[in-house]
């Protein structure tokens, strides 16, 4: 399960869809920079770093090694969701996923502020320090939190280092890494440890005896760190294809990749976007699509749906069909419209344009349709669906090639049907 556009498609809606059919449900990359909201019978559920799949009894839910995790804000997600009667005893977490500590959240913040107005839209939650650390090797992972000399150890030479740049830097006082030594062993670990488990031996074992298992991405394609509209991407691979590196399983085990689009577009923070509005219509679409961040509470920059990005995403996630989402903000639009293609310089691109000072120089060639003007809450069949909302999807399916499955027709747990066979 894979966003094709900037984020906030509606995955966590979907995976609930689908999560009833499964075993266990994945979150393989991102951290709580990234918020997934569930309606189930009228109660919202607004899910960072647990995978969507807790809410159904039977799901078990793994958080792989690609993610990063503020402990913190795991254990407060735990208490939040045993406090609505939801069971989290089933939740495991991977040894190898790393840690996002306070550190890396004061450093964020302070390279964001610092960079004036080349700022990137960093939800400033150490997501990229942490993973920056990952690669540097001198990150703190999970595993970690069972062997309290070890840890202490760690957080002495990663700090060592860090308040070198706070202090020298950013004229920061620091950390003292036995403090916040203290603070993990004696009020952290103990909770966390009882969900570390062999995520990547269950794993295993569940597609061996034929168990069902979804991969649950956070942000999306274009969010992706090598495909992404870079600068302005996360710090990890939202792509299908790190579903494999972030749970620890080969590429043979994947044989259906759902790739979830909003019915129109939507992008939080800067970088460029083609399709963008700055017109009543654009004012509509954040009004009735509630379109502010799950996490930030930041408005969202909204557009028209672009083919020419869902092409991109569908080839580079090889989706095998997509999930349309948020249909029913679009009801009361008398013309919608549809990006089939960039110009640059005279020149039509069907896919995103190589370069991506090309990109930046890109005006959209436009589809128009009639809108539905139709309340399309209460559908569930295919039938239900007015003749302009059909043409709408169907056309969409021949610009990006795959099949349509699902359409969402608002946010309730029920409030969805089936397109396609």
């Amino acid at each position: 399960m894979v966003g094709t556009q900037w984020g906030d498609e509606g995955k966590g809606r979907v995976v609930d869809i689908v999560a009833k059919e499964c075993a266990y449900v994945v979150r393989y990359q991102g951290g709580h920079n990234a918020g997934h909201t569930l309606v189930v019978d009228g109660e919202v559920f607004a899910l960072q770093l647990i995978p969507s799949g807790i809410l159904y009894d039977h799901v078990v839910p793994i958080i792989g090694n690609g993610v990063v995790i503020d402990p913190r804000v795991l254990l407060n997600e735990i208490d939040t969701l045993a406090a609505k009667d939801v069971d989290c005893q089933r939740l495991m977490l991977s040894p190898q996923a790393h840690l996002v500590l306070p550190y890396h959240q004061i450093l964020d913040e302070l390279a964001e502020s610092r960079r004036g107005d080349n700022k990137i839209g960093t939800t400033k939650r150490g997501i990229g320090p942490a993973y920056a650390d990952k690669a540097s090797r001198i990150g703190i992972r999970v595993e970690d939190l069972l062997d309290p000399e070890h840890l202490r150890a760690r957080l002495h030479s990663a700090l060592a280092e860090k308040n070198v740049i706070l202090r020298d830097v950013y004229g920061h006082e620091g950390l003292d890494p036995d403090q916040l030594a203290d603070e993990l062993i004696d009020e952290i670990a103990p909770r966390v440890a009882p969900y570390i488990g062999d995520t990547v031996g269950h794993l295993h074992e569940a597609l061996h005896a034929g168990e069902r298992v979804l991969f649950e991405g956070a942000q999306a394609t274009f969010l992706d760190l090598d495909h992404g509209t870079y600068p302005f991407v996360t710090s990890s691979n939202p792509i299908a294809g790190y579903a494999l590196v972030g749970s620890g399983i080969g590429p043979g085990a994947i044989d259906q990749v759902i790739g979830i689009a909003k019915a129109y577009l939507t992008r939080v923070g800067a970088g460029p976007f083609v399709t963008e509005l700055h017109d009543e219509i654009g004012d509509h679409l954040v009004d009735v699509g509630h379109e502010y961040g799950t996490n930030t509470g930041r408005r969202r920059r909204t557009g028209w749906f672009d083919a020419v990005m869902a092409r991109q995403a569908v080839r580079l996630n090889a989706c095998t069909e997509i999930a349309l989402t948020k249909l029913d903000v679009l009801d009361q639009l008398e013309t919608i419209k549809v990006c089939v293609a960039y110009e640059v310089d005279g020149r039509r691109y069907e896919y995103l344009p190589h370069l991506r000072r090309l990109h930046d120089k890109a005006t959209p060639v436009y589809a128009e349709f009639p809108g539905w003007c139709t309340d399309l809450s209460g559908a569930t069949e295919r039938h239900d669906l007015p003749r302009e909302a059909i043409d709408y999807i169907s056309f969409l399916e021949r610009q990006m090639g795959v099949p349509i499955r699902f359409v969402c027709v608002g946010p309730g747990r029920e409030q969805y049907l089936r397109f396609a066979a």
